[in-house]
């Protein structure tokens, strides 16, 4: 299965569509049925775009967890209770529902970023800020990816 790789700077139009990037969109179409799924991210303020089947894939993964658990209640909460079902256009463009814009502080300048199974969609300065190096621990960070083989 293709992987969703890149990064594309594009702005929200004034109705709060966004064009999905041709690369992405081929691999949709290519691979998936057309129905997309947009949630809040658990923990960043960042939205995350599912393809119908990898969404159908974490839903089974999340059914199986222990629903006592709070952490599992609040990843419920957070992102199944923020899933919204669109598709992509003629013109190559999906529209972001209001609510979701505004938890992730997207304004008109966004980035989409290709994270294997998904995408992420960010308010650019929001991206830049997490993207600067200088806001993490860098030798924990590499300590970290190179115990994981990376």
């Amino acid at each position: 299965m293709p992987a969703f790789s890149g990064r594309y700077y594009y702005t929200v139009d004034t109705k709060g569509r966004i064009i999905v990037p041709a690369p992405f969109r081929e691999i949709i179409s290519s691979n998936y049925s057309p129905k997309l799924y947009i949630v809040n991210a658990a923990f960043d303020k960042c939205l995350h775009i599912y393809p119908m089947e990898e969404w159908q894939k974490l839903a089974d993964k999340v059914r199986q967890l222990p629903r006592m658990q709070e952490e599992v209640r609040y990843y419920m909460r957070k992102v199944f209770a923020s899933a919204q079902e669109v598709e992509v256009d003629k013109q190559g463009r999906i529209l972001i529902p209001a609510s979701q814009r505004e938890e992730a502080g997207l304004n008109s300048e966004i980035v989409i970023v290709g994270q294997l199974e998904k995408l992420e969609l960010w308010d650019r300065k929001e991206w830049d800020a997490v993207m600067d190096p200088a806001s993490m621990d860098r030798k924990a960070v590499e300590e970290k990816l190179a115990a994981y083989g990376l």
